[in-house]
């Protein structure tokens, strides 16, 4: 007798979240419901059901699961949504259920990279030298601390406009990845970059910046990942992840590790 379905909880906003989903859908061996934060106003068709908009904290997260009820959260948010990560991690103890997390490699450095590693947007903000143009790719909710520097000149790129009027000093590139290596060559050249700032999130979609960076021998002041609680399980790729949510939940595996 084939085993009785189960109820996934993606929380989304990733690229490898969006194949998550289409690879549980085509499985059809589970409901799959994909979370978004809402913070970018547009997506593309999702396969499986759609929930937009923040659960309320830990205790709204465990109360939604209950109620669903969802079997296992997949969490395959963005690297640095600490808040939602730790949330439901907490969420899913509580109610007894386990949550499982696709670990985005981060970045290397190499040998000819020039790294400024901080570990918060406001130490980024500090770090860029005065007098430079900077690409900052931090995201539109983040972007507003880079607007107080209004000695340097500020290339912001981000998928859609951020809240408020930009000054005069930012100019605001909005596309969404993935970037090929001509295309960041070409946004560099005609830019006049002389510094980048990017957090480590990892993947294939946006690293082509820094192979630029590299070629142009250019600083990047690299923002570091926030720590995260540990989860019942995690893997690194999309495969594995997918092998893990099908193990975990035929073991029925409980809390973290």
């Amino acid at each position: 007798m084939p085993a009785e379905p189960k109820r996934i909880l993606i929380l989304g906003g990733t690229l490898e979240a969006r194949k998550l989903a289409e690879r549980l859908v085509e499985q059809d061996l589970h409901r799959v419901i994909t979370s978004f934060a809402g913070r970018t106003r547009e997506r593309n068709a999702h396969p499986g059901e759609v929930r937009v908009g923040g659960f309320g904290g830990i205790e709204g997260l465990r109360i939604f699961v209950e109620s669903e009820p969802i079997d296992l959260i997949a969490d395959a948010s963005h690297p640095f949504a600490a808040q939602i990560s730790s949330n439901a991690v907490a969420a899913a103890a509580q109610a007894g259920i386990p949550c499982v997390r696709l670990d985005r490699p981060p970045w290397e450095i190499a040998a000819e990279d020039d790294w400024r590693p901080v570990s918060s947007i406001e130490e980024a903000v500090a770090a860029i030298p005065s007098g430079a143009v900077a690409l900052v790719t931090v995201g539109r909710q983040e972007i507003a601390p880079f607007f107080a520097r209004d000695d340097v000149r500020i290339v912001a790129r981000m998928i859609e406009q951020p809240d408020g009027t930009p000054p005069a000093h930012v100019e605001l590139v909005l596309a969404r990845p993935p970037f090929g290596l001509e295309e960041e060559r070409t946004l560099f050249a005609d830019k006049d970059i002389g510094i980048l700032v990017a957090k480590n999130s990892g993947g294939e979609s946006t690293a082509a910046k820094l192979v630029v960076a590299r070629e142009r021998k250019l600083p990047v002041i690299m923002i570091e990942r926030p720590e995260l609680p540990a989860a019942t399980g995690s893997a690194a790729s999309l495969a594995d992840f997918l092998d893990l949510i099908h193990e975990t939940l035929r073991r029925g595996d409980i809390g973290a590790s």
